[in-house]
């Protein structure tokens, strides 16, 4: 979501508005799929921005409601970086790594919406 938009109408103003409660209700409580970005210096340095950026665009366009984004700190794993881990509806956990746009998108589209993990993508930790 981007600030720079200039409102003109009531309607930009409600459309400003009803994406700021989406974002915002990503980040609330627990849902069903629960994603955490590992956020450490490393994971920063390495595109962990990029890939929250990527992940909320995502579920934003898929009209994903039961999705939980958080952020946390660095797991040990710099080399792996950027990861997140994901525990999906079924309670399963998951942890991705070496990502980018390209590969979150697949993974929001494969495992989040499918419920198929993306082995290729998935670490042993």
């Amino acid at each position: 979501m981007t600030m720079a938009k200039r409102i003109k109408s009531p309607e930009d103003l409600r459309n400003l508005r009803d994406s700021a409660r989406a974002e915002t209700d990503m980040r609330g409580g627990p849902k069903e799929v629960q994603i955490t970005v590992h956020m450490g210096t490393c994971g920063i340095a390495a595109g962990a921005r990029d890939v929250l950026a990527q992940l909320a665009e995502d579920v934003h366009r898929a009209s994903i409601e039961n999705v939980t984004l958080k952020q946390s700190g660095c797991l040990g794993l710099c080399d792996q970086e950027p990861m997140f881990t994901l525990i999906d509806k079924t309670g399963a956990k998951f942890l991705y790594g070496k990502l980018d746009k390209k590969k979150v998108h697949e993974i929001v589209r494969e495992h989040v919406l499918g419920g198929k993990p993306v082995v290729d993508y998935t670490l042993k930790a």
